[in-house]
């Protein structure tokens, strides 16, 4: 059984779940059954969140193991792939998963991404450098790309 806990953030509630020793959802909307529970795991999962949020964590050393489609996992994959602070487009994860005009299928996985900021969806924008669709919001997906280059530059 899945063990959940919310917490609140500067980037609004999040509800992070584990079970079976991985992180299988970061969420804002626990859409997910499980138990109210504060593991071990979700408190350093949450810890290294808070790092991130301010700056002093660009990459994570948690175990994940998210639902998914085999596609959606090769995706997922690739996301894991895209630096701190850079960004690339739906076509390019297509190609990255060696399936180049998969791109709104891309969008799609990215969609369904259960483990966000983790798992860096809001690093994936469109061909034409325009932000768009985030589970989290596209304001959300804005404060993290500026999170992300203005800790880059220091």
């Amino acid at each position: 059984m899945k063990a959940y806990y919310k917490y609140k953030t500067e980037f609004g509630e999040i509800y992070i779940a584990e079970e079976k020793g991985y992180i299988t959802d970061i969420k804002k909307e626990k859409n997910f059954d499980g138990k109210l529970e504060e593991t071990k795991l979700i408190k350093d999962t949450y810890k290294q969140i808070k790092e991130y949020f301010m700056g002093k964590r660009k990459s994570f050393s948690i175990p994940l193991k998210p639902k998914g489609t085999e596609f959606q996992k090769k995706v997922w994959e690739s996301l894991l792939k895209i630096p701190y602070g850079e960004t690339r487009s739906y076509k390019d994860i297509a190609k990255d998963i060696g399936n180049e005009k998969a791109s709104r299928a891309v969008g799609g996985a990215n969609n369904k991404n259960p483990i966000f900021i983790i798992i860096p969806c809001h690093r994936v924008i469109g061909a034409s450098g325009n932000l768009v669709g985030y589970g989290g919001g596209i304001k959300m997906k804005e404060k993290l790309l500026q999170l992300e280059k203005t800790k880059n530059e220091d």
